[in-house]
This record gives C-alpha cells, sequence and structure tokens, in this order.
C-alpha cells in the first residue's frame, strides 16, 4: 500500500496502515506458545523456586495457569473489540486517553524491550552456548560466554536475528516459527522420553560422570551439589501463592501477540482468540506439570532444587546454570547425540528470538500513525514491515546491552523490567474493565457485547480477575525482599523512563497543536487497517 502521508485534514497519517495480515489464528497460538517459553522462560523461573522452598512449585504452575485464564479472555476480547496494530497503546489511550495510553505503552513495550535484549542473551548463553561450547569441550568458550564479552556478544546475536526476522515480514516470520515450533517439540518430546525411561541412579552416575569431564567437578558431584545448595521443601498452600510472582516471568505473556492483532486473520473472532493464547497457557502449563514430575523422579526433588539454589550462591561443584536440557543430555552419554539434542532444544530460543522486537515495533508504528511521533516512523515496506519503528528498536539496544554487560550497577537497573510490563498490562486491564461504560458505541457494536456474568459485562469481570492477580504480583514485587526486585536503583531508572515518555508525549503535543491539530480528536477515533 501507498505510504504518502495523508493531508492536514485527515487525523492519521494516511488511510490505511500498510501493515498486511499475514497471520492465521494458528500462528497466534504458536507466537503466544513461545511468547510463554517453556524452554527458555519457564525453566529459569522455575530455578527462584528454592527461594520459597515451603511452597509446592508444580501446584503453583497449575493454580497460575488456570487464574491467567482470566488474562487470556480479557485480551481476546479487546482484541476483538479493536484488533488493530498497536495493542495496548491503541486500547489505553482510546479508553483512558492519549497521554495514559502512550506513556504506559512506550515504556512498557518499546523502552523496557531495549533492556530486554541482554535478558535474552543471558538466555541464550544458559541455554544455548555454554551448554553446546561444554558438550564440545570448548572451555574457553565456556568462560568466554559466561563473562561479559560474551553477554555483550550474546545480546548482538539476538538483536541482529531479531531485526532480521522482523525485516522479513509476516509471512515468512510465520513460517520460521513453525519451523522452530515444530522441531521444539521434537526436542520436548525427546527430553519427556529420556526422563521417562531413565532411573535416578542412573541419573547420579551421569551427573558424576558428566560433571567431572565437563566441567572439572569431583567425583561425586551429585551429593556435593545436595550438600551445597541443600533447602527443606514442602508444600505449604500460603509459600505456593507467593511462588506466583516467581513464576510471572514467564506465564504472564500469553497476550505477547495482541500488539499484532491488525495482521491477523479472523482477529475479530472472540473465540478463536481465546483458543489461540488461553491454549498456549494451558498447553505449556500442562507439559510444564509434565517437567516438573520427571525432574522429581529422574533427577531427584533434592537435588533439582539444591542445583539451582547453590548456582545462585555461587556455590557447587559446578559453575554453570543447571539448564535440566543439559542435565537430560548427560542421560545420553554419547557426545553426537548430547549435541543434536541440546541444538534441537534451541529451536524454543530461536522460535522466540523475534518477540524481543517484533510486538514492540507496531507499539512504536501505532504511536507514529496517530501522528504523536514523526509521520517517517510510521512507514512501512512493500511486505508490511515498519522498518523505521524497527530501527527504533534495534538501534538503542546496542549501548543498552553494552551498559548491561559491562556497567558496574546498570543490570540492577533492569532488575524491574517485568515489573513495568505487567504495568503496561494493568493499564489495558484498566480499559478493558470500563470500556462498556466509557465507550458503549464501539463495546455495543463488537461481538462481545451480549456476553454477559449476572449482567455484568464478561469482558469487565475477566478484567477484574486479572487486574487482582497484577496487583498481587506488583505489591509482591514492590514490598518483598525476596523476589530480588524492590532496588531503589531500579526504581528510580524505571521511573525515569516514564518521565521521558511523558516527556516526548507533551512535546508532540505541543507540536501537534502548534500545528493547528488536536490530538484528542485522533484518540476519539479508531484507525483502519
Amino acid at each position: 500500500m501507498a505510504n504518502n502521508a495523508a493531508g492536514s485534514d485527515d487525523l492519521f497519517q494516511r488511510k490505511a496502515t500498510g501493515l498486511l495480515r499475514g497471520w492465521s489464528v494458528w500462528d497466534g497460538f504458536i507466537y503466544a506458545a513461545f511468547s510463554i517459553n517453556l524452554i527458555t522462560l519457564g525453566l529459569y523461573a522455575f530455578s527462584f523456586a528454592p527461594f520459597i522452598p515451603t511452597g509446592s512449585l508444580i501446584l503453583a504452575v497449575i493454580l497460575a495457569g488456570l487464574y491467567l485464564v482470566f488474562q487470556t479472555v480479557t485480551y481476546a476480547s479487546l482484541i476483538a473489540v479493536m484488533p488493530r496494530a498497536g495493542g495496548d497503546y491503541v486500547w489505553t489511550s482510546r479508553v483512558l486517553g492519549g497521554g495514559i495510553g502512550f506513556v504506559l505503552a512506550v515504556t512498557g513495550w518499546w523502552f523496557i524491550l531495549w533492556h530486554w535484549v541482554p535478558i535474552y542473551a543471558d538466555l541464550l548463553n544458559k541455554d544455548v552456548l555454554v551448554p553446546l561450547a561444554a558438550l564440545l569441550n570448548l572451555d574457553g568458550t565456556v568462560a568466554f560466554f559466561s563473562g561479559a564479552s560474551g553477554l555483550f556478544t550474546a545480546s548482538m546475536i539476538v538483536a541482529v536475528v531479531a531485526s532480521l526476522y522482523v525485516s522479513l515480514g509476516m509471512r515468512a516470520y510465520a513460517r520460521i516459527q513453525k519451523f522452530c515450533f515444530y522441531g521444539g517439540l521434537v526436542g520436548l518430546a525427546a527430553m519427556i522420553l529420556i526422563l521417562l525411561f531413565s532411573s535416578q541412579s542412573g541419573f547420579v552416575s551421569a551427573y558424576n560422570r558428566e560433571a567431572q569431564e565437563l566441567f572439572g567437578a569431583g567425583r561425586n558431584a551429585y551429593q556435593q551439589t545436595i550438600e551445597a545448595g541443600s533447602v527443606q521443601t514442602a508444600n505449604a498452600f500460603l509459600p505456593t501463592l507467593l511462588l506466583i510472582p516467581f513464576l510471572a516471568f514467564f506465564n504472564l505473556y500469553s497476550n505477547w501477540g495482541a500488539t499484532l492483532y491488525g495482521e491477523v486473520r479472523g482477529a475479530s473472532d472472540f473465540r478463536k482468540n481465546i483458543y489461540a493464547m488461553a491454549g498456549a497457557l494451558l498447553f505449556t502449563s500442562a507439559v510444564a506439570v509434565v517437567l516438573l514430575l520427571l525432574f522429581a523422579k529422574t533427577f531427584g526433588w533434592d537435588f533439582y532444587y539444591a542445583a539451582n539454589n547453590a548456582f545462585w550462591a555461587g556455590e557447587g561443584p559446578v559453575s554453570v546454570w543447571p539448564y535440566p536440557g543439559l542435565l537430560a543430555a548427560m542421560l545420553l552419554g554419547n557426545p553426537v547425540l548430547q549435541v543434536i539434542f541440546v541444538a534441537v532444544l534451541s529451536l524454543w530460543f530461536f522460535g522466540w528470538t523475534g518477540s524481543v522486537f517484533l510486538s514492540s515495533t507496531r507499539v512504536v508504528f501505532a504511536t507514529a500513525f496517530d501522528r504523536v511521533l514523526p509521520e517517517w516512523v510510521s512507514r512501512t515496506s512493500n511486505n508490511g514491515v515498519p522498518y523505521a519503528a524497527l530501527l527504533l528498536m534495534l538501534i538503542p539496544s546496542i549501548p543498552i546491552s553494552y551498559m548491561y554487560a559491562f556497567g558496574e550497577n546498570f543490570a540492577t537497573y533492569v532488575l524491574d523490567a517485568v515489573l513495568v510490563i505487567a504495568i503496561t498490562f494493568l493499564g489495558s486491564t484498566v480499559s478493558a474493565a470500563l470500556m462498556p461504560w466509557l465507550k458503549p458505541d464501539i463495546y455495543n457494536a463488537s461481538p462481545i457485547a451480549r456476553y454477559r456474568v449476572l449482567g455484568i459485562p464478561l469482558i469487565t469481570v475477566t478484567s477484574v480477575a486479572f487486574g487482582g492477580f497484577l496487583i498481587f504480583c506488583l505489591l509482591a514485587w514492590f514490598f518483598n525482599d525476596t523476589y530480588g526486585v524492590n532496588n531503589p536503583q531500579s526504581l528510580v531508572y524505571m521511573l525515569i523512563l516514564y518521565a521521558v515518555a511523558l516527556g516526548i508525549y507533551v512535546f508532540f503535543r505541543l507540536l501537534r497543536r502548534a500545528q493547528g491539530m488536536d490530538l484528542n480528536m485522533v484518540y476519539d477515533e479508531i484507525p483502519e487497517d
């Protein structure tokens, strides 16, 4: 579609976005499954469970997975009402006001995702590069990717790969993620079978052997690990609930593709949207429970907790993170099979990589399409890629990654990275709850208007329920030291990001006013596809 700027009398930059409907609902399901990625995010989140050892990790996964269905219904409803590129930004700006929508979305989808590049990179090192290097006996490579230079290098890999994926367009991206998803399922199935048909005694022997050969540990590394990180576990209910804010690091993102639904065919179908997001959430939660049960059977629950606890404490005979994929690979014995197995599991990472930029580019694009940011930010290529928005994700992520890797305290500033995203989701959740009253014309014309619970709009009921989940997590992160994110430096840094976003909005609002345009008129309208 043409990218010519509209005349001064038009509200938006042009009559149509220039984005293409290149995805099906099935593509949305796969993207959601990658966004709540069990192998990358999930296994990492589980490693914090020893900090609350008296809670039941398995029960926490089940409870969180079931409860977060409220999130999927809320976002499926929002998408059905306004299936537009930009998601959270569009909904919050149309219901609560442009300033609130812009500040929350720009901070939570644009600024903060620069900081997620080195977080992705850290997981790339832990799940892929370090395990493969160890299996190949490349001790120098293991040391490199365990240090600051390796983290920055991995960050550049993430930034380049993510940019390449996004630049290819939605249809090509869909093919890439299908390949990674189906291949990743093969790796996941292999992992389940390896753990299912192996014994704990067999794992003890394999771990002692491989820990000595790969990492120079002592002959009895299994027992030494238990002694180094031993915790008293239990299954008390209240501590189980307190595990849920840890799990939000991985299962809070089934709605990650919501900003893309302006490019999904059939996005106005409420039920299909639920199938995509809730299906991914429940599938991932179910497989997570299966894996945790197999960890208990094969690794031993005491060992699994102790290995993670010892790693975070900087103790134990093995210094690298106890990635369960590597632990399962140890049972294979054969180096070639081990490398192939870990490489196939790595498809979960590479299928997920593009999500660090893909969803965010649509938020940046949507703000420019509303004429808040300059016109050139909303330009798209012939295959529907908002390339200027992509550059605004890529370029700042490079110095951010450098400071994260080499800065003395910068990684501390980023501790609230999940918290900022949760606040953005909370803005959309409040918007969803109030939409039937603040935007009755739009709501009543939507396919979800007929859904009610005891006379109350379904979107309001699920929004209140999901909002309670977010507030519970936010309070835990703000006030409970156990989660390690209530750091004053991080809080100040995040407030600065919000202030910058507010400054940008005020500047462009005054600029548009000087040009004779009232942005309030934009926020009273919904952009066309």
